[in-house]
């Protein structure tokens, strides 16, 4: 499936939107961290929780567990949250 990358992740990926494979937000950023290691630490954290800074996307909706369960044809979107003070 289609994965979008925010802009801190290319330097991971070099592309905005790479190929992955999961049947669960867990599995496919597994994948993605076999295909371009690292990118997996920066999006979840050592308690294997998604960091906070960081939003997923699965066909335009936001969701919030690993456990989420992905289908062949879903885009998924991994952005950056901004912040500031």
């Amino acid at each position: 499936m289609k994965v979008g990358i925010s802009t801190p992740l290319t330097s991971y990926t070099h592309a905005r939107e790479v190929e992955a494979e999961g049947a669960t937000l867990g599995a496919l950023l597994r994948d993605l961290d076999q295909r371009y290691p690292g990118i997996r630490f920066r999006v979840v954290d050592e308690q294997d929780r998604l960091r906070p800074h960081m939003r997923f996307f699965v066909g335009g909706e936001q969701v919030f567990s690993l456990e989420h369960p992905l289908a062949p044809g879903d885009r998924v979107q991994l952005v950056q949250a901004l912040s500031g003070g």
